[in-house]
């Protein structure tokens, strides 16, 4: 596996920019247009339940369970995203992820920020 399955963010130059920050340098909240949110579950095949649970015997990275979460994330991300951009944004402030157990079937991963209109000053 390469380093592009373990990682995510966006490209250079995105259509809808995502910040962890509260503001952009160089640029100017022209209006806001509130909480945008992207959400996925996904629940764990047993194949890989049971290699995380012989992994775990002698230690080391779950990386089958790594690769899984960073798809995860990215896909919520991406409807964030989406979500942002159908509303009329072009940022999401605040960004963050959310992640928890989904009644013992699976994991929840919720992508989430305040949309907004940008401009450049």
């Amino acid at each position: 596996m390469g380093i592009e399955d373990y990682g995510g963010g966006q490209d250079p130059e995105p259509e809808v920019l995502v910040v962890t920050t509260n503001d952009v340098p160089g640029y100017h909240v022209r209006e806001v247009i509130g909480e945008v949110f992207g959400l996925t579950v996904r629940s764990r095949h047993l194949g890989s339940q049971i290699g995380a649970g012989l992994k775990s015997m002698v230690g080391g990275e779950l990386r089958g369970l790594t690769k899984t979460l960073v798809q995860t994330r990215n896909q919520a991300m991406e409807r964030l995203v989406e979500q942002a951009r159908t509303r009329g944004a072009n940022g999401v402030l605040a960004f963050r992820f959310d992640v928890t157990e989904a009644a013992d079937v699976g994991t929840e991963v919720c992508a989430y920020g305040t949309a907004v209109v940008l401009t450049r000053e």
